[in-house]
C-alpha cells in the first residue's frame, strides 16, 4: 500500500477548542441546553421538597387542633374515642400494632427474598430464571384488597395448624401462646405482609446482584472458591447497599399497607402479650375503617396519627441512608 494512502486514511488530528470556547468555559457557561436540563432538574428536586413540606405543615396544623383538645396523653393512651366528652384518644396500640406486624414481615421476607434473588442470578438456568423473575415482578402488581381477601379467606384458615404447634412447642414464653380463635392477629397480618413486599426487595436486589463485577467473580474461581463462597465474598457485599434499600422499600410499604391489614385483623385498642392473640391494630388500618364515619375531631385526631406514621416513616429512611452511607464502600460506584 503507497505511503500516501496511509495518511490518507488517518484520523483527522483533533483542534485545540477556541479562545472563545475557553473563555466561556472558564466562566461556566454552558450552551441552552444544559441550562434547561439544569432548570429542570433543580426545579424538580425544588418542587419535590415543596410538596413533602407542605404535607408536613397540613399535617401538622391538624395535628396540634386534635391534641390540645386531647384530655389524656396522646403517645401513651390504650383507647380511641375523639368524640367522648371530653375527647380520649392515643397511639400507643397503634405504634405496637405498625412495627411489631412490620418486624415480623421484614423477618420472614427479607431472607427469603434474598434468597430468591441469588438463585435467580448464579443458580437457576436461563430458561427458569426469566419466566421465574416475571412471575415474582406479576406479584408487586396485584391489589391490596386482593392481598386481603385472601390473607382473610384462605391464608388466615389455614394457619390454624400453624398457630397449634407454635402453642404446643413455644407457648410457654407468653409471645406465642395461643388461647384458640380465629387466627386474625398480628401474626396473621405480619405474613401478609410479608408476602406482599417480596417481590418489591427480589426484584430490586435481584438487579443489584446482575451488577456484582463479573471480574471478582471469575478471580475468585480461579482461585478455587466454590460457588457459595464466591457469592459470599464477591456479590453479597457488592450488593449490600442494594439489599438495604430493598428492603426499606419493602418496609415503607408494610408501615403503610391500608387495606390488607383491614380485611385481615381482628382489631381493638388493646395490647396482647402473645402475637397469636387476637387484638391490637396499626396507623393505616385505624385511618381507613374510620376515616369515612368520623366527625371533625375524629379526623383530626386520625390525622394526627398519620403524623406520627410520617415522622416514623421518614426517620426510616433517614436511618437506611446513614447505614448506607456507611457502606459505601460496597456501592456498585466504588466497585
Amino acid at each position: 500500500m503507497d505511503i500516501s494512502t496511509k495518511k490518507s486514511d488517518a484520523p483527522p488530528p483533533v483542534s485545540p477548542p477556541s479562545e472563545t470556547e475557553q473563555k466561556r468555559a472558564a466562566r461556566g457557561v454552558t450552551r441552552p441546553g444544559d441550562r434547561v436540563f439544569l432548570g429542570l432538574s433543580r426545579g424538580s428536586g425544588i418542587f419535590l421538597l415543596v410538596i413533602m413540606a407542605a404535607i408536613a405543615a397540613f399535617l401538622t396544623y391538624r395535628s396540634v387542633i386534635a391534641i390540645s383538645k386531647d384530655e389524656s396523653n396522646f403517645l401513651t393512651t390504650f383507647e380511641w374515642n375523639p368524640t367522648a366528652v371530653p375527647p380520649s384518644f392515643g397511639i400507643a396500640v397503634l405504634v405496637y400494632g405498625t412495627v411489631i406486624s412490620s418486624i415480623i414481615a421484614m423477618v420472614i421476607a427479607v431472607p427469603i427474598a434474598v434468597g430468591i434473588a441469588l438463585f435467580i442470578t448464579h443458580y437457576a438456568p436461563r430458561r427458569l430464571g426469566g419466566p421465574l423473575s416475571y412471575v415474582i415482578d406479576l406479584l408487586a402488581a396485584v391489589p391490596s384488597i386482593v392481598y386481603g381477601l385472601w390473607g382473610a379467606l384462605v391464608l388466615a384458615p389455614q394457619l390454624i395448624g400453624l398457630f397449634g404447634w407454635l402453642d404446643d412447642y413455644f407457648g410457654w414464653t407468653g409471645i406465642l401462646d395461643w388461647q384458640g380463635g380465629a387466627p386474625r392477629s398480628l401474626f396473621t397480618v405480619g405474613i401478609l405482609l410479608a408476602i406482599m413486599i417480596l417481590p418489591i426487595i427480589t426484584s430490586v436486589s435481584r438487579e443489584v446482584f446482575r451488577q456484582a463485577p463479573q471480574m471478582h467473580q471469575e478471580a475468585a474461581l480461579a482461585l478455587g472458591a466454590t460457588r457459595w463462597e464466591v457469592i459470599r465474598m464477591s456479590v453479597l457485599p457488592f450488593g449490600r447497599s442494594g439489599v438495604i434499600s430493598a428492603s426499606m422499600l419493602g418496609l415503607g410499604r408494610a408501615l403503610g399497607e391500608t387495606m390488607a391489614v383491614a380485611t385481615v385483623l381482628s382489631p381493638s385498642f388493646e395490647i396482647n402479650a402473645s402475637l397469636l392473640d387476637p387484638g391490637g391494630g396499626t396507623f393505616a388500618q385505624n385511618i381507613a375503617s374510620k376515616f369515612s364515619e368520623a366527625s371533625e375531631m375524629g379526623r383530626d385526631a386520625l390525622i394526627a396519627s398519620g403524623l406520627v406514621l410520617f415522622v416514623i416513616t421518614l426517620l426510616v429512611n433517614g436511618g437506611a441512608r446513614m447505614i448506607i452511607a456507611r457502606r459505601a464502600e460496597y456501592s456498585g460506584a466504588n466497585a
